[in-house]
């Protein structure tokens, strides 16, 4: 494992602290405190996943499975049945191996989600290691109605070493993206990432821009690899899960990118959203830094979760 992977590695544990002593240890005690494997034990195992923001649908599945798999393995002790939940939770969060072809072709990234998430911050982490893979990146700065969205936006472009295309405050985020566009295939870019307001999903005039801006791509680069990733802040728990599904409603939803993943107790809310709309969790940022987003990993998101040794090849 790369330095930085293992730092990141290590930040991760440190902010899953929360979600483990609201999961893993009550789990634990379940385990340990069970007299045998019955009804209850279930149970109580399903009260603690979903509490732990797990969701219902992705609980009914692990559960299911160990049921399965106690029943196929002759399991009598509580104890051996945390090894094959651990594996289960990890099963339910696997990302396909198709997840990041957007990093192989001439892409387009639509960032969106509600105000507040860390949509912006996001586009410039995400320009950078792009960039540091030697690609051509371009943003554009389509949010045209937050105060300072452009300056904020502009100080990570300049971060990153990407340029960016804006357009003056309060201006038609629709023509920004057409010139974003145009730009991107003028100078060979290899991925445009396009910042959006922050829009609250319950605003039918703003989701009414996101299609139209959805068209402008669809009509002006149809040729191109699209992503739409919705930008969630992870220690809202299940509003997250809303915000994905009514955005869905809208778009084609691509990718997940959770952020604030340090320091909440909701960190579960990576397995429900996954599983509930089976949208795959592409990216995950515990700070402020561009290393602090990277790509999400199943086996080192439960490896920090149940503080257990991770394969460092």
């Amino acid at each position: 494992m790369s330095e930085e992977k293992n730092g990141f590695f290590s930040r991760l544990k440190l902010g899953l602290t929360k979600t483990r002593d609201n999961i893993v240890k009550s789990m634990d005690g379940v385990f340990s405190g069970a007299s045998g494997i019955d009804d209850d034990f279930y149970e109580e195992l399903e009260e603690i996943l979903i509490s732990g923001d797990i969701g219902v649908k992705a609980t009914e599945d692990i559960l299911e499975k160990l049921r399965q798999q106690v029943y196929e393995n002759h399991i009598r002790e509580p104890l051996a049945c945390r090894e094959y939940l651990i594996g289960n939770i990890r099963d339910q969060m696997m990302v396909s191996e198709t997840a990041y072809d957007f990093e192989k072709e001439t892409s387009v990234i639509m960032m969106i989600g509600v105000n507040g998430v860390g949509k912006t911050t996001t586009v410039g982490k995400l320009a950078g290691k792009l960039k540091a893979q030697g690609k051509k990146v371009v943003i554009g700065a389509c949010d045209t109605f937050r105060a300072a969205a452009g300056e904020q936006l502009g100080e990570w472009a300049k971060r990153a070493g990407v340029e960016m295309i804006s357009g003056k405050d309060g201006s038609d985020p629709a023509s920004v993206l057409y010139d974003a566009v145009s730009a991107a295939k003028a100078r060979h870019a290899d991925v445009l990432i396009c910042d959006t307001a922050g829009r609250l999903h319950n605003k039918k005039n703003l989701m009414e821009e996101l299609r139209k801006m959805d068209r402008i791509i669809g009509r002006e680069y149809p040729e191109v690899h699209r992503e739409n990733l919705i930008v969630l802040d992870a220690t809202t728990g299940q509003n997250a899960l809303q915000q994905a599904k009514e955005f869905g409603e809208i778009m084609d939803l691509t990718g997940i990118i959770l952020t604030k993943m340090d320091g909440t107790a909701k960190g579960g809310i990576a397995i429900a959203i996954q599983s509930e709309l089976g949208i795959p969790v592409k990216f995950i940022g515990i700070g402020e830094t561009i290393e602090d987003l990277q790509k999400f990993e199943p086996e080192e998101f439960v490896s920090a979760l149940f503080d257990i040794p991770v394969d460092r090849e």
